[in-house]
């Protein structure tokens, strides 16, 4: 037997073809209760859409330990050889809004949740393992110099050159995002970064500063302006699609895990500030340390409530990792979360794709939009005489030291702690034809700008990093810009 049609409250639905009205041609009734909830729900069927990251793809899939680092960190999904964790993977654009195209030129979300048996544990990263500025209070400009303009409606070259013309920072990212590897074949042929560093800490308490690395089984696929234009064109869904299909033809995308590892006493001497997020550590400094392996292999059931409704917060650690003074992921501790209680409402770790899959949460948290009152009829403060949940008095991760006095402080200077030298090193490792490349993708977007200062200004950060990379682009610009003139 069929399912019986009911209403919200489960009643039977009779007729769900014809409306209720006042005989055959009269106004419809407000008492019918079909036509009403079904409407007031479609109203309501969309969230609003992440402002960053709002286009997303998601998959289930497994980590599964492949090499010993319980040296480093007590973290116990990491702690044997051979566990395998459930996680979620969110893949998402950056700029682009919940309809745009996937196959565009944008760095890519690369968001984990790890299902531990400790609690989750969210990794959110990007395919670049560095970022545009250093400073979370410089993060709201910058989203909205990518974004639409409020006067025109449309994405300005100008407002996204004039921020990063005034922000010398961003070069190191700017060269990443223009290079080979800025539009990604796929969501299977990218790699992954967590890009901040974050703190692994071991049962005897030793800390290390960490950086992760997810590198694709795939290999690193890319494509070139005109490939993504007439990908974009044909099929806006193209990495949807792409991932969607291949866990259903059973061909299972899967990444390596890697980290760097930094002793904490290190940190303070090291050449570069190891808190930047514009900033990488060269493996020749602190090489690739082996991790395990992680393996997509089953597509959600539905894409709004599973993908659009996960939800990650870099502050949500477990036993043995947590965070580092690295600016930028400090305010991404807050805001994340608090994008998500805007977004979802503060009971959203309630829903399936955000709950803890080992172990059960166990707070004080109360009421608000879609509770469910887990805690029936418990006490909900903390201490009381019932048997309610306790504290621990463990710490997730080590202690760090800080002094000082408050105030606003530019991050303090390491022996090559500049904004431009990581950036020319990353030019000068590429091939003639790389940089060829290079400079054709930034000449097109920087020729677009209509004001002389914003140009110049962007240029002389592209000489500092240097000199050749700086005078090949000056020489496109000028000449792509005498051409439009003509």
């Amino acid at each position: 037997m069929s399912k019986i049609l009911t209403t919200e409250s489960g009643a039977p639905v009779a007729d769900n073809q014809n409306s209720a009205s006042a005989g055959a041609y009269g106004p419809l009734l407000i008492q019918d209760q079909q036509l009403l909830e079904k409407l007031a729900r479609f109203n309501r069927e969309r969230v609003p859409e992440r402002v960053v990251h709002a286009r997303g793809s998601g998959a289930y899939g497994y980590f599964e330990v492949t090499d010993e680092v319980s040296a480093y960190t007590r973290a116990a999904f990491l702690s044997v050889v051979g566990r395998r964790t459930e996680v979620f993977l969110r893949f998402s654009t950056v700029a682009g809004n919940l309809g745009a195209p996937d196959a565009v030129r944008d760095p890519r979300g690369f968001a984990v949740k790890f299902y531990t048996e400790q609690g989750n544990y969210d990794l959110v990263g990007n395919n670049t393992p560095v970022f545009f500025v250093k400073d979370p209070v410089k993060f709201p400009d910058f989203i909205h110099s990518q974004k639409r303009d409020p006067y025109t409606g449309v994405t300005e070259a100008d407002n996204v050159w004039d921020f990063w013309s005034h922000t010398p920072e961003a070069t190191h990212q700017i060269t990443w995002l223009f290079g080979d590897r800025g539009i990604p074949a796929s969501y299977r042929h990218m790699n992954g970064f967590g890009s901040h560093t974050y703190q692994w800490v071991n049962a005897e308490g030793e800390a290390y500063w960490v950086k992760y690395h997810f590198r694709t089984n795939q290999g690193v696929r890319s494509l070139d302006g005109s490939q993504a234009a007439e990908v974009a064109g044909g099929d806006a869904d193209s990495h949807q699609r792409d991932l969607h299909q291949a866990i259903e033809r059973g061909v299972f995308p899967s990444w390596t895990l890697y980290v760097q590892l930094m002793p904490v006493a290190e940190a303070a001497s090291y050449r570069f500030n190891p808190f930047d997020v514009t900033k990488v550590w060269p493996h020749a400094d602190h090489p690739l340390v082996k991790v395990g392996r992680l393996v997509l292999n089953r597509n959600p059931e539905n894409v709004f409530a599973e993908v659009e409704q996960a939800a990650f917060s870099p502050n949500n650690f477990v036993p043995g990792i947590g965070p580092s003074p690295d600016r930028m992921l400090q305010g991404r501790l807050f805001a994340y979360a608090d994008a998500q209680r805007y977004r979802l409402g503060v009971n959203h770790t309630r829903l399936a794709v955000n709950a803890p899959r080992a172990t059960e949460a166990h707070n004080h948290g109360r009421d608000g939009l879609a509770a469910v009152n887990p805690a029936g009829r418990g006490r909900n403060y903390e201490p009381n005489s019932s048997d309610g949940p306790v504290q621990t008095g463990a710490a997730l991760a080590a202690p760090v030291r800080v002094e000082g006095h408050t105030g606003t402080y530019t991050t303090p200077a390491h022996t090559k702690d500049d904004d431009f030298f990581q950036a020319g090193e990353l030019y000068r490792l590429m091939s003639d034809a790389e940089k060829g490349r290079l400079i054709a993708n930034l000449a097109g977007s920087l020729a677009q700008v209509g004001r002389d200062d914003v140009v110049e200004r962007s240029l002389a950060h592209f000489r500092a990093a240097d000199e050749e990379y700086g005078r090949r682009l000056e020489a496109a610009v000028k000449e792509l810009r005498s051409g439009d003139e003509a």
